[in-house]
């Protein structure tokens, strides 16, 4: 019980940190900001290389969270890491307000693997113990700031299946309490294919 509680508290004050850094965030400073971030994501946070994230309309606090993973190398990535490490704790949030304020484009999924995602993302795969992704990152995939799970809708569908990958191998593994990871270690290959498509497409 004690650890569960530590648990929870230390994943509140993170997320109340991240918060904070969020809030403390001025957009028009994070659009002079982000120039070089635009090469990959794109000047309003909207990538067009299906490897690299949308950054459009995440979670301001998401965004604070995983800048500083990549400066404190709890997440590690060869193009990000080095692009984080000169941030200031101003130019992260900045730079968080900013993207947070641009609206997303949505994307378009295979329709021959909706069906299979749509399933796993909504109700898991009780035989297997894969948990439903809707019970974190919400039925439409907006996500839940104030736990700092990520906006899923309309992401890139290869950099979700990368990032599941990654989950699954441990490569990545920047996740409270390794939900991600233990979610992922019991997908298929096709469920994890699927649910990134269904992400793509999701509304």
């Amino acid at each position: 019980m004690k650890k569960v509680l530590a648990f929870v508290l230390t994943g509140l004050a993170i997320s109340i940190t991240a918060s904070a850094w969020a809030e403390g965030g001025n957009a028009e400073a994070g659009k002079t900001k982000s120039a070089t971030c635009a090469a990959c994501h794109g000047a309003d946070g909207n990538s067009t290389n299906p490897e690299w994230p949308k950054l459009a309309g995440q979670h301001a606090s998401y965004i604070v969270k995983q800048l500083t993973n990549f400066k404190e190398d709890k997440r590690v990535n060869a193009t990000m890491s080095p692009m984080a490490k000169p941030l200031s704790e101003q130019d992260v949030a900045d730079l968080a307000a900013y993207f947070a304020s641009q609206p997303k484009k949505l994307g378009e999924a295979d329709q021959s693997k909706v069906a299979l995602g749509e399933q796993v993302y909504k109700g898991g795969n009780n035989a297997t113990g894969v948990a439903a992704c809707a019970a974190c990152h919400g039925p439409t995939g907006a996500g839940n700031p104030a736990a700092n799970f990520p906006s899923l809708n309309g992401q890139q569908n290869t950099y979700v299946k990368n990032q599941l990958n990654a989950f699954r191998k441990g490569e990545r593994a920047n996740d409270a309490g390794k939900m991600m990871q233990n979610v992922a270690a019991k997908m298929t290959d096709a469920e994890i294919d699927a649910v990134a498509e269904y992400i793509a497409g999701l509304k």
